[in-house]
């Protein structure tokens, strides 16, 4: 037997979905205060429960707490009035399983929901978000804050909100957002971005609401903007604080209205568009020094959605080079020193920076070699000392491309060592150790490598005019291999 629970002080919504529920075969048990909630939660444990957010002598979100508290199991759909959305969004990140607008517009909308709630897992959901992700190329990894933050996206992507997304430059926010429109009742429609900052104030204009012909110089022919071409899809504005105080009132009249005018025309046009925005600064900051509008920002951020930065997620880094490299179709694969090294690097560019590296790596590494090993890896992060997030030094690896490059190697070794030496941490004297074998054989392996160009590739030659054998030989030759 399915045990329901609802709580909600207007008589009228409590008696309809008790009937509603009761005819299906569910238990129901029905309450109009948080008093009630409190003496039905002790009599037994409920498969459901239906929340109202407003209560006359209880918090919405303080039930839901000890909803999740006293029974974990049970799942809960929060009820609100549009002007509560925020306070149902963050019920959601307390551990909502869902929130209904008051008052119920589509019965079966909400049947369908607590008929996917009672009888689905959330094995479900899970596959349904990792299909979204894998074809949105957004990489969710296996931090707790990640997930927690993906899944705050699914759960809001099927409703008509707007969305705000923050996060450092190249932290991913044009993928989330394309998550969010995949994700959403929209996903048939397009999705369209525009960069607010890399359009002046007439262009970005234009390019948001259209123009007719003459409207301005070069104008030659009239123009959709994306307001319409993208009408019942998504659009995503990127770098939005950058958009002018102008421009921001047309957008707040598209948000409150859905009313727009082409440039230089009079005709009223209307669009049914979901806005995603995006900013890499604080707007709120940006208010406060009237930069941007207070009012835009209220219509923008009914959900926020901030994204770590990679510094923050640093255990994703390996699944990320998995990612990008299955992405740029390569055969090659990073070594573990290669690895670590990338993971105690502090990426300021954040994603977009870790491409960059692993679209030079592969460049360098094709054709010489399956494994990408440090040498492949840009100067910045192989002249890296310390992690700042620990207090042991991270591990050096050589830092020329190729054996050419020894004395420029065999001068930063010499100078990384210097630093280890003066530094105010305590250094492991087995990583001082590792660093001197890894010298031993990147200079054996530069030796091996002149020493075969200049017998045109003749190993037993070599290997005699060195004074070692071909088995030490293949030695260093296999180290560049596994890297």
């Amino acid at each position: 037997m399915i045990n329901i629970l609802i709580i909600d002080d207007e008589p009228e919504v409590g008696h309809f979905l008790s009937y509603l529920l009761s005819s299906k075969g569910y238990t129901v048990s029905l309450g109009g205060s948080g008093k009630d909630f409190y003496h039905l939660i002790r009599e037994r444990v409920y498969d459901l429960a239906l929340l109202d957010i407003r209560l006359p002598d209880a918090n919405g979100l303080d039930i839901l707490k000890q909803l999740k508290k006293t029974c974990p199991g049970c799942k809960s759909i929060v009820m609100t009035g549009y002007s509560t959305i925020k306070t149902a969004v963050d019920a959601i990140k307390l551990g909502a399983n869902d929130y209904i607008e008051k008052p119920f517009e589509d019965i079966d909308e909400l049947e369908s929901l607590i008929d996917r709630l009672l009888h689905h897992n959330q094995t479900v959901n899970d596959s349904e978000i990792h299909r979204i992700a894998k074809q949105t190329g957004l990489v969710i990894g296996s931090g707790k804050e990640m997930r927690h933050l993906i899944m705050l996206a699914y759960k809001i992507a099927k409703k008509n909100i707007n969305v705000l997304i923050e996060g450092e430059t190249g932290t991913g926010k044009e993928v989330l957002a394309h998550f969010v429109h995949q994700a959403s009742l929209r996903s048939d429609n397009p999705f369209l971005a525009v960069n607010c900052g890399s359009l002046s104030e007439s262009l970005l204009e234009s390019e948001l609401f259209g123009h007719e012909k003459g409207a301005f110089t070069g104008a030659i022919k009239e123009r959709k903007g994306i307001f319409e071409i993208a009408n019942k899809g998504t659009i995503f504005l990127d770098e939005i604080a950058e958009a002018s105080l102008s421009t921001q009132v047309k957008l707040l009249r598209v948000l409150e209205s859905g009313e727009y005018m082409r440039v230089g025309d009079e005709a009223v046009r209307r669009t049914n568009t979901r806005i995603v925005a995006a900013s890499h600064v604080d707007l709120a900051g940006a208010v406060e020094q009237k930069m941007f509008r207070e009012d835009l920002l209220y219509r923008l951020e009914v959900v926020k959605l901030t994204i770590p930065p990679l510094r923050d997620r640093k255990q994703d880094i390996p699944e990320l080079l998995t990612y990008f490299l299955e992405k740029q179709q390569s055969q090659l694969s990073f070594s573990e020193e290669a690895v670590n090294l990338l993971q105690h690097y502090q990426w300021p560019g954040n994603i977009r920076e870790l491409v960059n590296v692993v679209k030079r790596a592969t460049a360098l590494a094709e054709g010489e070699t399956r494994m990408i090993s440090s040498e492949y890896l840009p100067d910045k992060l192989r002249a890296a000392t310390y992690d700042r997030t620990s207090s042991r030094a991270s591990i050096i690896p050589a830092l020329g491309k190729s054996e050419k490059d020894l004395q420029f190697y065999l001068e930063d070794w010499v100078k990384h060592i210097h630093q280890l030496w003066a530094a105010e941490q305590d250094v492991g004297l087995d990583e001082i150790i590792q660093q001197v074998k890894e010298l031993e054989v990147r200079i054996g392996r530069a030796f091996v490598t002149k020493m075969l160009k200049e017998t045109m590739g003749n190993r037993k030659e070599a290997a005699e005019r060195l004074e070692i054998t071909t088995r030490q030989l293949r030695y260093f030759l296999n180290e560049k291999k596994g890297g």
